[in-house]
């Protein structure tokens, strides 16, 4: 297996990032973010995260802090969660669904002393389902709001380990994982079949990320956002991103209104269109 992660400029294509993931489960896309957004991000980040709750368990993180609803408590995350180029490689990844949506939307700061989670692939949380080798229902990403580094937690990935087999926690060993390190405003896009995990803080400092992550629309969201974006909210925000969110059916059919209306023509109160089956 390599030992170091592909890095990919931030002038790469949709389909270059996809082929990376595709071939060894992760890239590195650098500086992708602009720094405004990141401040931005950060600012707005603060006094939600200052208000989580450390883990509950080893996995979770008993020096981590998990922050969601991000597209209700930090309007700039919206434009990290609908970039270009990681939605055009997402829907190269996810080749074969009609569409797609936001599986959850979560910040992740890792703090001082904070041991490495244990090695998983992000689709077990589908009921640990066998999924075929090669069919992907997941892509993930997770920017850089500080620099990763070995030291600060840099997210731990096991290249390769999206091929198949090894579908049981414990079939990795932190020997074999590399870490992600980046800098701020840099993503890692990565499959949810690759195996990996955050790293152990052995630094004085907090290492924050983002965690935007994308699924099959026939599977249901890890963050339910019809409760996460609040009607006051989601009223607001343009038909592209309900749409993301899931305000929309998935694939032709899941997720209809009442007499088989469209879930974004029944947000906005639109009651000019025939009733009817289709992806919207």
């Amino acid at each position: 297996m390599p030992r170091s992660l592909q890095h990919l400029p931030p002038t790469a294509e949709a389909a270059e990032v996809a082929a990376a993931v595709k071939a060894e489960g992760a890239c590195v896309v650098d500086d992708l973010a602009p720094p405004a957004i990141v401040d931005r991000i950060v600012v707005e980040l603060d006094p939600w995260l200052g208000r989580t709750h450390h883990g509950g368990d080893d996995f979770a993180g008993r020096a981590t802090r998990r922050t969601g609803a991000l597209v209700a408590r930090c309007p700039a995350v919206r434009e990290l969660l609908q970039h270009p180029l990681v939605l055009g490689a997402t829907e190269a990844l996810l080749e074969g669904s009609t569409t797609f949506h936001v599986h959850l939307t979560q910040a992740i700061a890792i703090g001082p002393g904070q041991p490495a989670q244990p090695i998983h692939r992000d689709q077990w949380a589908f009921d640990f389902f066998p999924f075929p080798d090669g069919y992907d229902v997941q892509c993930n990403t997770i920017w850089a709001l500080t620099d990763f580094t070995e030291a600060n937690g840099a997210t731990r990935v096991v290249p390769g380990s999206n091929r198949g087999g090894h579908d049981s926690l414990g079939a990795f060993e932190p020997a074999d994982t590399v870490g992600a390190e980046m800098t701020r405003g840099s993503v890692l896009v990565y499959s949810g079949s690759v195996h990996h995990g955050g790293g152990a803080n052995q630094s004085d400092e907090v290492r924050v990320g983002l965690n935007l992550t994308y699924a099959r629309s026939w599977l249901r969201q890890e963050e339910n956002q019809y409760l996460s974006v609040p009607p006051e909210v989601a009223a607001t925000l343009d038909d592209d991103l309900l749409r993301l969110l899931g305000w929309a059916r998935g694939a032709y059919a899941l997720g209809y209104v009442g007499d088989v209306v469209d879930p974004l023509d029944a947000l906005r109160g639109r009651t000019d269109r025939a009733p009817g089956f289709g992806a919207t």
